[in-house]
C-alpha cells in the first residue's frame, strides 16, 4: 500500500476563534497545515499565545510567527494610541479597529510562504456577515486577491494556480461557534478580545468580545471566555 503525501495549505492563524475553525477545517479536509501568524505588535498580543496552542493542537507541519511591526504605520486602535470602542460601533462606518490593508498584507505573506512550500491553497477566516465592517473581509476582495496571486507569481503564470479558501465567508458567529464544537475544538484555546485587561482577561465590551459572546449565546453553547 502506497502512503499518500498529504496536500499542503498555508493557514493564516491569528489565534482567534475564526482562524482556529478555519485551521480545523483545513485539517479535516486532509491538508498538512503550514500555519502563519503575524506578530504585528498588536494591542492584543495575547492572541499569539493562542495561535501557538492551536497550531500545536492541530499538529501543524510548521508554525511560523513572523514579526512585522505595524505600529510603525499606525492608523488603527490595534496599532496606535487610539481607544478601542466599548459601546458598540456605527454599522455604517469602518471602525477604528480596522488595520490599514491588514488582510492584503497578511495574505501576501501567506502567498509567499505557499509558493516557497509548494502549497497552492491558502485559508483565511474572513467573514462577510459578522465582520465588523472591514472592507478586506468581503468576497470581492478575496476574489480580487486570488486573481492577483495568479498573475503575480511564477507558479500562477505557469498554470499551477492558487486558491484562497474562505470556508466561513457566509457563516454567522453562531455558525462558527457550532463548527468549533463539531470539530471538537476547545474554544478556550482561542482569543478574540481587542483590549485585554491588565490581568489578561477579555474586556467583554469591545466589538470582538460582543460578537463572540453573542455568537455562543445564539448557538446555545457555553462561552469559555473569562471576561474582566
Amino acid at each position: 500500500m502506497v502512503n499518500k503525501t498529504p496536500k499542503s495549505a498555508v493557514v493564516l492563524l491569528s489565534g482567534g476563534l475564526d482562524s482556529m475553525v478555519v485551521a480545523g477545517l483545513a485539517r479535516e479536509a486532509g491538508y498538512a497545515i503550514h500555519a502563519l501568524t503575524i506578530d504585528y505588535n498588536q494591542r492584543h498580543r495575547i492572541e499569539l499565545d493562542s495561535a501557538a496552542r492551536i497550531a500545536a493542537h492541530l499538529g501543524a507541519a510548521e508554525h511560523i510567527v513572523l514579526p512585522l511591526d505595524l505600529t510603525r504605520f499606525g492608523g488603527s486602535a490595534l496599532t496606535s494610541d487610539i481607544a478601542v470602542p466599548k459601546k458598540g460601533v456605527d454599522e455604517s462606518a469602518i471602525p477604528v479597529t480596522y488595520v490599514p490593508a491588514r488582510n492584503t498584507i497578511f495574505l501576501s505573506l501567506c502567498l509567499g510562504l505557499a509558493e516557497a512550500r509548494g502549497a497552492r491553497d491558502l485559508f483565511i477566516g474572513v467573514n462577510a456577515l459578522d465582520y465588523s465592517g472591514y472592507p478586506d473581509c468581503r468576497p470581492d476582495f478575496i476574489a480580487a486577491f486570488e486573481a492577483m496571486a495568479n498573475l503575480a507569481t511564477r507558479a500562477g503564470v505557469e498554470g499551477d494556480r492558487f486558491t484562497v479558501h474562505t470556508p466561513l465567508q457566509r457563516m454567522t458567529k453562531a455558525d462558527i461557534a457550532r463548527e468549533a464544537h463539531r470539530l471538537g475544538l476547545d474554544a478556550a484555546m482561542s482569543w478574540s478580545c481587542y483590549d485585554p485587561t491588565p490581568d489578561t482577561r477579555a474586556c467583554g465590551e469591545c466589538d470582538a468580545c460582543r460578537l463572540r459572546a453573542k455568537g455562543f449565546a445564539d448557538a446555545g453553547l457555553p462561552d469559555p471566555t473569562v471576561y474582566g
